[in-house]
């Protein structure tokens, strides 16, 4: 599997690093299935940071070797458990067990406004999970134990003519 990482630097020798908020699947080194949603982030996370060049960092996953060895979260769907664990992440709450991998569907814009109007009581599950039905959803892969990280192979980045 090829995964993607969009940020305001190179990413070749991934770490965990804590964050100062709440993500969608907790703590961990987040990467993404999709070259195009990975350079939208880049380019947030450079104008967030105002600092650097928009950069994509490119990764080999052996996704079989890794999900074998590893404990893994999988999600397949916007479905009521990714619901209930994403809403449970980005409020702090997460008391489950740790994972080495959580892979399932990356909330984008669209997905964040219908999540944000879940979260403040406006939208019910049932109506949320609705709404999401219809979003065109790419995924993302957290590696959150430094055994995870193992797995990622470094292969570049993406050309800057392609940002």
């Amino acid at each position: 599997m090829i995964l993607y990482h969009g940020s305001n630097v190179i990413v070749s020798e991934p770490k965990l690093i804590k964050q100062n908020r709440f993500l969608d699947f907790g703590f961990g080194f987040y990467t993404m299935t999709n070259k195009i949603q990975a350079i939208g982030f880049a380019d947030k996370v450079t104008k967030r940071r105002k600092d650097g060049e928009k950069v994509v960092s490119i990764y080999e996953f052996d996704e079989a070797q890794a999900f074998k060895d590893g404990s893994v979260l999988y999600f397949d769907s916007a479905n009521e458990a990714w619901l209930d664990f994403v809403s449970e992440n980005r409020s702090g709450n997460y008391t489950g067990e740790p994972h080495d991998f959580i892979f399932g569907p990356v909330a984008n814009d669209d997905v964040y406004t219908t999540f944000t109007l879940y979260s403040a009581g406006v939208l019910t599950k049932g109506q949320t999970l609705e709404a999401l039905k219809i979003k065109k959803l790419y995924n993302q892969l957290v590696l959150s134990s430094e055994k995870a990280l193992s797995y990622l192979n470094f292969i570049g980045t993406v050309p800057q003519e392609e940002l």
